[in-house]
């Protein structure tokens, strides 16, 4: 799960996830007041989702150390053609089953694994949109992004998104993958890597 602050509104209640684009625009998720929660903000979303305009419809997704949801359900309303949502917390992968079947989502499935374990297998499906966003400072980034390599999970040409604190440096990315876009806002750093085929 994501971690730095709490997904907390002002009143110390759950707070809610926005779908920016696509045929969830505008549909809040509830998030659950979860220590460590950490959805992605609005703006870096907008940015990422700019970023992946042309690649999303139809594109099987792999949304590591899912945590709210809300990058693969931004996604997913976006026509991604499938969504695996990888979560640690077994009450936070819950919430996230009982969302996709809100909106009726049958093409995403939700696993309630640890995320490192889960990528440590052969793959048994390799998918063109990857996204990193593990909690900060836990030696969590890195690891992943070896094991997405290493065990076969990208497909050819995949795209890889990273968010990690800005200061962690990036000596371990696996040596094929090629920096496509770069940005970083307040303390953290958000990427978009290529796999090329």
């Amino acid at each position: 799960m994501k971690q730095a602050k709490t997904a907390k509104g002002k009143t110390g209640q759950p707070g809610f996830v926005r779908i920016i684009s696509g045929q969830w625009r505008g549909r809040r998720l509830p998030v659950a007041d979860v220590i460590g929660l950490r959805p992605t903000t609005d703006r870096v979303k907008e940015t990422l989702f700019n970023w992946l305009m042309h690649d999303v419809s139809d594109s099987t997704v792999l949304d590591c150390f899912s945590g709210s949801g809300a990058l693969a359900f931004e996604a997913l309303s976006r026509y991604a053609g499938y969504a695996t949502l990888v979560e640690k917390d077994p009450a936070q992968a819950k919430r996230l089953q009982a969302l996709l079947t809100s909106l009726n989502a049958s093409q995403a499935e939700v696993v309630n694994s640890d995320c490192l374990r889960f990528l440590a297998q052969p793959a048994n499906r390799q998918y063109q949109i990857v996204l990193v966003d593990p909690p900060f400072r836990q030696n969590l980034a890195l690891p992943c992004c070896q094991l997405l390599q290493q065990q076969g999970w990208l497909s050819p040409n995949a795209l890889i998104y990273l968010e990690t604190e800005k200061e962690l440096p990036l000596t371990d990315i696996p040596a094929n993958w090629r920096l496509l876009k770069e940005k970083v806002a307040g303390q953290l750093a958000y990427r978009l890597w290529l796999n090329p085929a």
